[in-house]
């Protein structure tokens, strides 16, 4: 039954109750979106890119990191499937805290209980934070401020990570700036928007979202000899589950021992300040859609939402532990789809069949051994476009989450220690600092002046 096409204006899509969750199926609870699918068939080359990560952190065999990503791939469609109408992704301003505290272990066993220790400690700080309904009341509890600088910190962070010495700048020049300048005019673009109402082949154009900024990469790439042109193989990928569950995991290498758990509690606290900046994100970038969009009421709970990442952290620490780490949004891709979504309902019926078609393209992406060989060559291009648009939307967000001068001035500071020194040092110095200049009024919400 396509329960969809009964949907009522002003109200949520259609759902199946399941406790704390809501069930959403595609083609029951929602319309599926092909330009979504589609565009989730070639960024699963984002997806793709965490494998060098993993490479180099652990010294892992390909075959048993693109297992890793398979099995991370198939958790990421829990969200919407259980009513958290955002696109999942990784913990991306946290992947350097992450990288620096693993390092400091010898590579082999001691390393792999390092990076399961943190995974398993962050999900289960994320599990208990959602099961006991205080993750909402975290998001109202910390101060503008401080909510403000995280965010930006966030966003510069993520800039950082492809312009720094030998970033994926550096690898291809020309190649990020033409797909760069081309995925900002077509998704922020005023000019193009305007296109888009006055003809009906730019409001196709539109639809499709950055899936036609990748395959112009995988063309202009090495016709600028920045990247190889791409060796297509045919048939299925051939994930190593077998070898990654013996070298990997606990079934091979055994719990870590509980000194591990100790250890990794504070990057785990300081993975969970920067994550906590993509729950605001999500929160208001649902928020924006919500106002155009009145036929459809979105329902975004951070509790819920907890439960669903920090169950996938916690899944992936026994059976995957995951550089990348388990996040609430993939930001860039996120705005993708929601700025489709506010085109209306012929654009896309329900924010759920958004969200929910492009993993289930990012999923198909990863089994299908054309589709991987075909981005393969511009995984640095594909990961330097998502970290570019999360870092503008970022940088946006944090500053329109400041309620004063007085709230932006701090948050600057805080986003430069962010960058500099981490998130604990960050989220010291904002307490810090709020408290001086606030005092007794430190968790009270100033009044808008700017």
């Amino acid at each position: 039954m396509n329960r969809w096409k009964n949907h009522i204006d002003g109200e949520e899509a259609p759902y199946t109750p399941l406790g704390p969750f809501k069930l959403r199926l595609p083609f029951v609870h929602y319309r599926f979106e092909l330009p979504d699918y589609f565009q989730g068939l070639l960024m699963c080359a984002v997806d793709l890119a965490a494998i060098p990560l993993m490479v180099d952190l652990l010294d892992m065999p390909f075959e048993a990191a693109i297992a890793i990503v398979i099995l991370n791939g198939l958790l990421y469609l829990t969200h919407h499937l259980l009513g958290d109408p955002v696109v999942p992704g990784w913990i991306t301003p946290a992947i350097p805290l992450l990288i620096a505290y693993v390092e400091v272990f010898p590579m082999g066993p001691e390393r792999v209980h390092a990076l399961i220790s943190f995974q398993m400690t962050l999900g289960l700080l994320a599990v208990f934070l959602g099961s006991t309904r205080l993750a909402s009341k975290v998001v109202h509890i910390i101060p503008q401020a401080i909510k403000s600088g995280v965010i930006l910190g966030a966003g510069i962070a993520a800039i950082i990570v492809v312009f720094k010495e030998g970033g994926r700048f550096d690898l291809f020049p020309f190649s990020i700036s033409i797909a760069v300048g081309l995925a900002f005019y077509l998704i922020f673009s005023k000019h193009f928007a305007k296109l888009m109402k006055g003809s009906k082949f730019w409001g196709n154009i539109g639809k499709l979202g950055i899936f036609p900024i990748i395959v112009l990469a995988v063309i202009i790439a090495p016709l600028l000899k920045e990247a190889p042109w791409p060796t297509i193989e045919w048939g299925f990928t051939k994930p190593n589950f077998s070898l990654m569950l013996s070298e990997y995991t606990i079934f091979g290498v055994g719990l870590p021992p509980f000194r591990m758990f100790l250890t990794s509690i504070p990057t785990a606290f300081a993975a969970y300040i920067v994550l906590f900046g993509d729950v605001l994100q999500s929160k208001a970038i649902l928020e924006e859609a919500d106002e155009i969009r009145s036929d459809e009421k979105i329902d975004y709970d951070a509790n819920r939402a907890h439960l669903i990442f920090g169950g996938r952290n916690v899944l992936m620490s026994i059976f995957g532990p995951d550089v990348t780490m388990s996040g609430p949004l993939w930001s860039a891709m996120h705005i993708v789809i929601v700025e489709r979504y506010k085109q209306g309902k012929k654009a896309m019926s329900s924010i759920f069949g958004g969200s929910g078609s492009f993993r289930w393209g990012t999923n198909t992406g990863l089994l299908f051994l054309p589709v991987v060989s075909l981005v393969k060559p511009i995984l640095g291009i594909a990961l330097a476009l998502t970290l570019l648009i999360q870092g503008f939307v970022s940088v946006r967000i944090g500053v329109m989450e400041a309620r004063s001068k007085k709230d932006l001035g701090i948050a600057g500071i805080i986003a430069a220690v962010l960058v500099i020194k981490g998130a604990t040092w960050a989220f010291v110095v904002g307490i810090i600092l709020t408290f001086l200049i606030y005092g007794l009024e430190f968790f009270k919400e100033q009044e808008k002046d700017f």
